[in-house]
């Protein structure tokens, strides 16, 4: 097993940061390998705001519904589907961008968003940072977009809150890996049981950390799915020019 996946398999979310600065080195070093991560069509329809002023980290603690380890942290990134940037390029050819229009544009910024992001936990993780994602980022998206002043056709994807950590917490346990590996064809045949054991796994780890309250993996997606959480999302991608019905 390489180094590499060792860091990945090793993965954990830090939620408390020392007062250590992170390096611009280190921050160039996490921003660049983000950067060549692979895009659609290399279109590269993302951007990164890294954000270490202290009054605009407290603000977006504030945004993102209190988590105090965004202000904590000495630098947070916030990671932007970026179809912006493309529209110059298609304008550059003479064209008109249209895939804006599309739920096929918000489908690619997510997925090539969320690769930069994987890309760049791994970067940090590699140098010892602690690390976590933030994805209530588009909990109150519109004022997310006054404060960054983005433009047109972009978006606030996911946030990443970085720096050194004070601690290590406790892995959290994973599903059964044939929850999530299936060969040649899905079976939902096997889940219910998988689930099932799941739930008295992490409702076990849950107690022995003190958070018994949140009782098991089904409970807590259910709190969470059982409603659309951040219902801002889709007027303000509308107002942001970007359309859902082709």
């Amino acid at each position: 097993m390489t180094e590499t996946i060792k860091i990945m398999e090793n993965h954990r979310s830090i939620r408390s940061f020392t007062n250590e600065p992170v390096s611009e080195e280190m921050i160039s070093a996490v921003i660049s390998a983000a950067q060549h991560a692979p895009t659609s069509i290399n279109g590269q329809g993302i951007s990164i705001i890294v954000i270490k002023d202290k009054n605009t980290r407290e603000k977006m603690a504030e945004l993102t519904g209190g988590q105090t380890w965004v202000a904590q942290a000495p630098v947070f990134l916030i990671f932007i589907a970026d179809l912006y940037k493309t529209s110059l390029g298609v304008k550059n050819a003479g064209y008109e961008q249209i895939i804006h229009e599309s739920v096929e544009g918000m489908m690619v910024a997510s997925v090539d968003a969320g690769i930069a992001l994987g890309t760049a936990i791994t970067a940090a993780e590699s140098l010892g940072l602690g690390i976590v994602p933030i994805g209530a980022v588009r909990k109150n998206p519109e004022t997310v977009i006054d404060l960054l002043e983005l433009p047109e056709y972009t978006f606030p994807m996911v946030g990443l809150a970085v720096g050194h950590p004070k601690d290590h917490s406790r892995q959290k346990p994973r599903m059964d890996i044939k929850t999530f590996r299936f060969d040649e064809k899905y079976d939902k045949d096997r889940l219910p049981e998988l689930i099932n054991n799941y739930d008295r796994q992490i409702a076990k780890y849950l107690d022995e950390i003190g958070r018994e309250q949140e009782k098991s993996w089904s409970n807590f997606v259910a709190n969470a799915y059982k409603t659309v959480y951040f219902p801002d999302v889709y007027p303000t991608a509308l107002k942001q020019g970007f359309k859902f019905d082709k």
